[in-house]
């Protein structure tokens, strides 16, 4: 298991995940939307990695056939890359941003957490997330009104509250020494990356 790469071990902790809650281990096609791959031959080739690490077994011919050789038990399931400073231009969870591992069971969230997020700055200090925090992430490009996102503005990643409404879209920040930033999606390339699902701070 050591010898797996964060996103090897992501895909893992995806494949345990989704056979503890739906049952079965998920498709080629569902992996590939979940990481936003974009064919499920790009998961194929996750996968044959797994197998090569002996973890999974693949059975040909089969939309699911994928059978898990490690122990849903064990603490191999509870680790969460922690992302740290974010290059422009590159997606979140590219393999450099990946700091650490933080052994933490990505169902101690609802939703289930995907990654950990490094806070850099104190524009959400008004509802607990600080200077350091590790921001516990469920992936998503979609998200309501109300809810704090991780947001991509160009090529900035950043950690506001979510406004919906006549207006138009805007993120708030929690913390009145910063303005609302006002969503012009005519001029910013404007994407929801993930809804935040908790914080975990280390003292």
């Amino acid at each position: 298991m050591d010898q797996l790469t964060p996103r090897q071990r992501e895909i893992l902790d995806f494949l345990i995940r989704r056979t503890r809650e739906a049952g079965a281990p998920p498709t080629r096609a569902e992996i590939a939307l979940a990481f936003g791959f974009r064919s499920p031959n790009a998961a194929e080739e996750h996968l044959r990695a797994l197998a090569r690490h002996g973890v999974i077994d693949i059975l040909p011919g089969r939309s699911r056939g994928l059978r898990l050789l490690v122990d849903v038990g064990a603490d191999d399931v509870g680790r969460l890359p922690v992302i740290g400073r974010v290059a422009a231009g590159k997606p979140i969870l590219a393999v450099e941003h990946v700091e650490s591992e933080v052994a933490v069971s990505a169902g101690l969230f609802q939703p289930a957490a995907d990654y950990l997020l490094r806070v850099r700055g104190d524009s959400m200090s008004g509802v607990g997330i600080l200077e350091g925090d590790l921001l516990a992430v469920h992936r998503s490009a979609t998200a309501e009104s109300g809810q704090i996102v991780v947001a991509r503005l160009d090529d900035e990643v950043t950690v506001k509250r979510l406004a919906r409404d006549a207006g138009g879209v805007r993120l708030l920040a929690e913390n009145p020494a910063y303005a609302a930033i006002a969503v012009d999606p005519e001029a910013t390339d404007f994407t929801i990356e993930g809804i935040a699902v908790g914080v975990i701070r280390r003292w």
